[in-house]
């Protein structure tokens, strides 16, 4: 009796992880979720695409008169025509503290010290088979127009409308609005 009842319950258990396994991913439901993500993210893209009436860039702008101007051809920086009016821009550059390092006006804009105008390898992802090898020759990397390797400092660069180089690879605070700190906040440990 005491056989036939354990068996019952067995099966009973079996049973349940056995049905309701139909209906739940292993997972926990993660690849469901990234699923409905990524269709979301298309049909956002698809409702309101990307801009293809932009025909001047100013970063690519600020990227090409920085390769002139850190490779020592500040002329060619200074003489470098826009197709655009650059707006002005007004940033301050703040210390971990919060302490004001400086203030400045911004011609055109802020540009990330990271923004580079050709990609840095090949591909951005190497395919790999089922069996975890690398499929083809693998990613080769590529020198930035300067002819070196490697990646920059986090931070940004602008360029000052008197034609002034900066870089920053601190906390900042950019708007197109004029504006001063007078009394910042200081924060203390």
């Amino acid at each position: 009796m005491k056989k036939k009842f354990l068996c019952i319950i067995l099966a009973t258990i079996c049973a349940l992880f056995c049905l309701t396994g139909c209906d739940m991913e292993s997972d926990g439901g993660t690849t469901n979720d990234v699923q409905q993500t990524i269709n979301v993210g298309n049909e956002l893209a698809k409702n309101q695409p990307t801009p293809t009436d932009i025909n001047y860039s100013l970063e690519r702008y600020n990227l090409i008169r920085r390769a002139y101007w850190v490779n020592g051809q500040r002329e060619k920086a200074i003489a470098l025509p826009c197709e655009v009016t650059k707006p002005l821009g007004y940033v301050i550059l703040l210390t971990e503290s919060g302490a004001v390092f400086g203030n400045f006006v911004v011609d055109g804009k802020v540009s990330s010290l990271n923004s580079f105008l050709t990609p840095d390898s090949e591909y951005y992802e190497q395919d790999y088979g089922s069996n975890g090898v690398s499929i083809g020759d693998g990613n080769n990397w590529l020198p930035d127009v300067d002819g070196s390797y490697g990646s920059n400092d986090n931070g940004i660069f602008f360029f000052t409308p008197d034609g002034k180089y900066i870089e920053w690879t601190g906390i900042y605070l950019y708007s197109d609005i004029p504006f001063t700190v007078d009394d910042p906040v200081l924060k203390t440990e």
